[in-house]
């Protein structure tokens, strides 16, 4: 069943190293089966809704986000950000 991985950037603490983490994790989740969707602030938000930084990210399968994220590269991508950000990740198994 489809995956989505997905990430709320609450707070860049440090632009230059979320910019060294995704020079590696963009990379690494798509070697990982990652498909990127959607990346950016959003358009619209309504009720709660925040306009933080967000990506959407598709996998093959919960196990397939899972192992991305603990996937060699994905981990030195994490190494780069080192506190750069406060985020909210999750993965969602599709309908």
């Amino acid at each position: 069943m489809t995956a989505y991985w997905i990430a709320v950037y609450r707070e860049i603490v440090d632009e230059a190293k979320v910019a060294a983490y995704a020079k590696l994790a963009g990379p690494a989740l798509e070697r990982a089966g990652g498909t990127f969707l959607a990346r950016g602030l959003p358009e619209q938000t309504y009720e709660a809704g925040e306009p933080k930084r967000t990506t959407v990210i598709e996998f093959d399968s919960v196990e397939a986000a899972r192992n991305a994220h603990d996937s060699p590269g994905y981990q030195e991508a994490l190494a780069a950000l080192d506190g750069g950000a406060v985020r909210d990740i999750r993965i969602l198994p599709g309908v």
